[in-house]
């Protein structure tokens, strides 16, 4: 292999996240451009609607197969995240109730809100693993966010948009049928292969990479679908700049205190994408179900900023020469 072609496959190695990101986008642009009849648009939106869940359901089931669940943990750096981000919620639902919202500020403090709180991305595990972090930490933090978040939502959605008409176990039921599913299946499906299929389990583990590449096809999805939403949302540039410096000043402030906090248990890589990687689907099916329309906009924003971290946290581990 000649030395240009080499190094123009190390850029798009090392630059994955970013170049799938432009790709994702500039297909939503293509498509649009096109001369579709509308019953083609709404049937390719349906249908990457359920390419993404089975995508993602793959990977966290290749990730979880390489991990023994009896050694799923919490860290001890996992009791002081899940209180930041019990009072990243609760601080900011207890002002809004009070002040009662109806202009463009509260909104933001809605979108930091919602972001705050959403949960551990279903990726983290993935970009952990590539990162050489603790991959049993993450998957634990994961699973116990995802019951946290569930209780704090359902508990205080009712207060915040008493007009979505939801009760406690209403609220908590939709959330854990949107979430669980998808986290949890994983986990016992890979488990059961663990116990039963030994010979399938290590035919998977030699399989390099390809959780991260299932990981790279879903990112180009999701950024298309992201692009839909900004393109579609209808909103002035003075909120729209607003919710993208929120978005972005919370996923620093994540990312950083994570990694903060990890750095003091020996673990900075992991509590560091625990904390800052979210599942921002979630911000968006939250939005759109308990809160107001508009903080939809906040999980597409939130979903550029933590990866184009993700993808500078992998060059720099590119870059690190091997011990």
């Amino acid at each position: 292999m000649s030395a240009p072609v080499a190094r123009c496959l190390r850029f798009i190695k090392d630059w994955a996240l970013p170049l799938t990101m432009l790709l994702g986008i500039s297909a939503y642009f293509a498509f649009h451009a096109l001369p579709v009849a509308p019953h083609w648009r709404i049937l390719t939106r349906q249908t990457i609607g359920v390419v993404q869940p089975a995508l993602i359901f793959c990977m966290l089931f290749l990730s979880f197969c390489k991990i023994n669940p009896k050694e799923v943990r919490p860290a001890r750096w996992t009791w002081p995240h899940l209180a930041l981000q019990a009072a990243g919620f609760v601080l900011p639902a207890l002002a809004i109730v009070w002040l009662a919202p109806q202009d463009s500020p509260l909104i933001w403090l809605e979108c930091a809100m919602a972001c705050l709180i959403c949960p551990t991305a279903t990726a983290a595990a993935i970009i952990t693993d590539r990162l050489g972090g603790d991959l049993k930490t993450v998957v634990a933090y994961t699973m116990a966010i995802n019951l946290v978040a569930a209780l704090l939502i359902s508990a205080f959605i009712p207060l915040i948009n008493p007009t979505a008409g939801l009760n406690f176990g209403q609220a908590f039921g939709l959330i854990a049928a949107k979430v669980f599913p998808l986290l949890v299946l994983p986990f016992l499906l890979a488990w059961a292969v663990r116990l039963w299929c030994p010979g399938l389990l290590q035919y998977l583990l030699k399989i390099k990479d390809l959780a991260f590449y299932l990981w790279i096809v879903a990112l180009a999805l999701a950024m298309a679908v992201t692009t839909r939403a900004l393109m579609h949302s209808h909103i002035g540039p003075g909120c729209l700049l607003g919710i993208a410096a929120v978005t972005l000043t919370t996923c620093l402030l994540q990312f950083g205190i994570g990694r903060l906090i990890g750095r003091k248990y020996h673990d900075t890589i992991s509590a560091g994408q625990a904390l800052g990687q979210k599942n921002t689907v979630f911000i968006i099916w939250m939005a759109y179900t308990f809160l107001h329309p508009v903080t939809a906009v906040a999980g597409g924003f939130y979903s550029i900023w933590h990866n184009l971290i993700n993808s500078w946290h992998l060059h720099q581990k590119s870059e690190t020469p091997s011990v």
